[in-house]
């Protein structure tokens, strides 16, 4: 068990100092006090102050990071459509947490418990520590979000779902993005589509970034040069999906088939196609990503590459509690994609 003798070592201070700062006391300098705080976050202690309510054994309690605020809140994003994949995981990572007997929690003021020196990741882990977090789940944050910093620098188990960081007490889990967007070219070019149009949803993201080598890679191996003028940039927001695709198709109608990198920007991609009287798929084949519930349900049902819910949500909680038991960090885990052919795909007109 980590005393505050040791956090003393670590931060640099006296053992009194360590406890006029868990006391509240006014009398220390805010550098001071980030250090004990980050020396805490560090070593795991947890002091009579964060568990006093606590009872002595483990709370088996997993936090839940979802979406990237920057509040550090995890449902003010839901009604944003890039989040509807991940509502569904949830659902799967919810029964695989309840069937190994744990609870679920999510933080609602994480970056304001502790007076630390104004940093948020700190504050994140030190909210954690508080309620005696056993392990943590985050779903979808951005490489800047500071949840993922605190997470890295303590000693908390972590288990990263398409955030990709590893570390002594972290892994991260993520579908075959590249994979997956290749089955999905790879069946365009087999019905002999050879000028695809790619919406690779947002760029900057790692899972954006992946889907378009994937593309790119597929059409190399045909022998094909991927045109940059047909692909295009947005959000994770069938909105600007919408928007991006109503552009390109007043621009040009040179080709035959639109793989957009979600299924919520391939309903964009389907709404602008029907305001430009296209048909889906005689003049225009649509494919998706993800494979939500949705998918099957639009007009017409949506071809697309499926990500396997069930396995990413049991890694991640398998991964998790052997970082919660102390073993190693299990490597990270790459999860196979599969291409759920529907009604949105055809060969091309006048093929």
């Amino acid at each position: 068990m980590v005393t505050s003798e040791q956090v003393a070592r670590l931060a640099g201070v006296s053992r009194a100092t360590v406890s006029r700062v868990l006391n509240g006391s006014a009398h220390v300098s805010a550098e001071t006090k980030k250090r004990i705080y980050m020396a805490m976050a560090t070593l795991g202690y947890r002091a009579n102050v964060f568990s006093r309510a606590a009872p002595p054994h483990r709370t088996r309690m997993i936090a839940l990071a979802l979406f990237g605020s920057k509040d550090g809140l995890n449902l003010s994003q839901l009604t944003m459509t890039q989040c509807y994949f991940y509502l569904e995981l949830l659902r799967f990572i919810e029964r695989e947490v309840a069937k190994e007997g744990f609870d679920l929690f999510l933080p609602s003021h994480p970056y304001d418990m502790f007076d630390a020196g104004g940093d948020p990741g700190l504050n994140y882990v030190l909210a954690l520590q508080a309620k005696r977090v056993e392990g943590v789940l985050t779903l979808a944050l951005r490489s800047d979000d500071p949840r993922i910093q605190g997470l890295c620098r303590s000693s908390i188990p972590a288990v990263f779902i398409d955030s990709f960081f590893q570390g002594e007490h972290a892994t991260y889990i993520k579908s075959d993005y590249m994979g997956g967007a290749g089955q999905a070219i790879e069946h365009l070019l087999r019905l002999g589509h050879r000028r695809i149009a790619f919406f690779p949803g947002d760029p900057f993201t790692v899972t954006g970034t992946e889907r378009l080598l994937g593309h790119q890679q597929a059409m190399a191996r045909a022998g094909l040069v991927v045109d940059p003028q047909l692909v295009r940039q947005t959000s994770w927001e069938a909105q600007d999906a919408y928007q991006a695709a109503m552009l390109l198709l007043s621009e040009r109608r040179d080709f035959t088939a639109i793989v957009a990198s979600s299924d919520m920007l391939a309903t964009g991609v389907l709404r602008a196609l029907r305001k430009h009287h296209i048909r889906v798929p005689e003049q225009m084949s649509v494919i998706g990503f993800d494979n939500i519930d949705l998918s099957q349900d639009t007009d017409p049902p949506l071809t697309t590459v499926q990500q396997n819910k069930q396995a990413i949500s049991e890694g991640a909680v398998a991964r998790l509690l052997q970082l919660i038991r102390g073993e190693e960090a299990p490597a990270p885990l790459v999860v196979s994609t599969k291409l759920i052919v529907r009604a949105s795909t055809s060969s091309p007109p006048h093929q």
